[in-house]
């Protein structure tokens, strides 16, 4: 339930399970190419990313369409304007690249035009067939909007902890589960 200092549950499930999502994510992508393509694990690996971006997808979209729905708790009369500004600027680029990032990895999935197989449950078609050079501009795209997305999460977390350390003007507890 909403209330006016703290988020509405579901949009406090969705950023809590698209955090846990994106560093499990980057994580086993990072663990994932280290690997060689002819060690089993490398597939296993890249099946359950494939299947983990997916429902990352699914999570960011509906991140991004309960937002228009969802009144967000003011922020702190007592915090700077350039920090309503940067805060509301690092949320649009995360929405972003909720997007992008699954989106671009999606396209290298499906570039020869074969769907992505969610385990024996079901497949998700390709939409359309790329060249190399399309596939390959995906895959930077993917690689440093992921890592871009990590670096975005990192100050996000720290302004978080210096807003609930240092500040103490309640900005984290926004999020929290009391």
């Amino acid at each position: 339930m909403a209330s006016p200092d703290r988020y509405p549950l579901l949009t406090r499930l969705f950023h809590w399970a698209t955090a846990v999502g994106i560093l499990a994510l980057c994580g086993l992508g990072a663990w994932m190419v280290e690997q060689s393509y002819y060690d089993p694990w490398y597939h296993k690996g890249l099946t359950l990313h494939r299947v983990l971006g997916m429902v990352a997808l699914a999570l960011g979209l509906g991140f991004v369409l309960r937002k228009p729905f969802t009144r967000s708790p003011p922020l702190p009369a007592s915090m700077p304007r350039w920090q309503h500004h940067a805060a509301h600027t690092v949320h649009a680029a995360f929405y972003f690249l909720m997007l992008l990032v699954p989106l671009s990895g999606y396209l290298v999935s499906t570039s020869s035009g074969a769907a992505v197989p969610v385990y024996d449950w079901f497949e998700i078609p390709a939409l359309w067939r790329v060249d190399d050079a399309a596939r390959e501009w995906a895959i930077r795209v993917h690689y440093y909007a992921a890592y871009g997305t990590l670096l975005l999460a990192a100050m996000h977390a720290g302004a978080a902890l210096k807003h609930q350390f240092i500040d103490r003007d309640g900005v984290l507890s926004r999020m929290g589960w009391r």
